[in-house]
């Protein structure tokens, strides 16, 4: 049990906390990976160029959601960006499942972030408010994708846990992953 806490303790530590950089580690956290991204101007002064669309159903509900796969689009984010339409969306994949934790470093957007299993299916909602750098920790470690849109979009379309996210060709991990 020891070491299974160790474990969940340090993939914590190691996930992108996105809109839109990598947590810094503290004196007690290992460095990760995408360390080297928060020292890179080009992802903390800039948004990023506009990301392949595809567009998303949740139930009849359509979007166009960039898709941010790479460790510097999931690390950018939203960062900088000044508008986002009604219809569109950010879906960022992750190559495992994870336990998320999203925060809004550089972004002015009033967002919502919707944490989605492996399976396509809303785990999680949660509204983030503009600059706020706490990380929102996703309660599971089951968290495959993350769904960012206008904070009212959720509610004015009806949308919640257990909604489905779909791909105009099939289900998420489909498309992605070939499964």
């Amino acid at each position: 049990m020891k070491k299974k806490w160790l474990w969940s303790l340090l993939a914590a530590s190691m996930l992108p906390a996105v809109a839109c950089k990598p947590a810094r580690p503290t004196s007690s956290e290992p460095a990760n990976s995408d360390s080297s991204l928060l020292s890179n101007p080009a992802y903390s002064n800039q948004s990023q160029p506009k990301l392949r669309v595809i567009r998303l159903w949740l139930g009849a509900n359509e979007l166009k959601a960039e898709v941010a796969r790479s460790a510097s689009e999931i690390a950018t984010g939203m960062m900088h960006r000044t508008k986002i339409a009604e219809n569109e969306a950010m879906l960022f994949v992750f190559s495992r499942p994870r336990r998320a934790a999203f925060y809004m470093r550089n972004t002015i957007l009033p967002l919502s972030c919707a944490y989605i299993g492996s399976d396509g299916a809303i785990l999680e909602i949660h509204n983030m408010k503009p600059l706020d750098e706490t990380p929102i920790v996703a309660s599971t470690d089951q968290v495959r994708y993350v769904l960012e849109v206008n904070q009212v979009w959720f509610q004015s379309h009806r949308v919640g846990i257990g909604t489905v996210v779909s791909t105009e060709k099939g289900p998420l991990r489909k498309i992605f992953f070939g499964q």
